[in-house]
């Protein structure tokens, strides 16, 4: 029998806590370039991202340490893709349609391909996630969103 063992910083959740932080440093800098109000929001949740990526290379390493080994890194890849294909076609409806008509329509999507199928229950939680979007945002805090390129002049 071998002794096949990865590198350390091969395994699969090291990867990803690498490739997570790396892309939320990333996207940080563009952050610094936005008034601070709505830097605000992106800068906190890309933080966020670096600190857990960070405790997830953390905790990743320890069990490298002990000798534990690796999991596959997905034991659906379907779903990996399809959860990818789904991030893809959400940022470019954004970028086409809007924000607000791309998360209704995300959002509903998202729950039913999980498994949620109750018709009602997804229009109600639609309805009160882009509505307190919209009224902490929008009305509140009076930030735009990206209406889309199809809508604008």
């Amino acid at each position: 029998m071998s002794d096949h063992r990865t590198h350390r910083l091969l395994r699969p959740e090291t990867l990803t806590a690498l490739g997570i932080a790396a892309a939320a440093f990333a996207f940080l800098y563009p952050t610094s370039t936005l008034r601070p109000i709505s830097a605000l929001l992106p800068a906190v949740m890309l933080v966020g991202l670096i600190i857990l990526s960070l405790l997830l290379l953390i905790a990743d390493q320890r069990k490298a340490s002990a000798g534990e080994e690796t999991e596959p890194m997905s034991k659906s890849p379907g779903r990996v893709a399809g959860a990818f294909l789904l991030i893809l076609g959400y940022t470019l409806a954004t970028d086409l349609i809007g924000f607000y008509p791309s998360t209704a329509i995300t959002i509903p999507l998202v729950a039913w391909l999980f498994g949620y199928r109750n018709p009602l229950g997804l229009a109600v939680a639609t309805l009160v996630v882009v509505g307190a979007i919209w009224l902490i945002f929008d009305y509140g805090m009076s930030q735009d969103f990206p209406a889309g390129r199809l809508w604008q002049e």
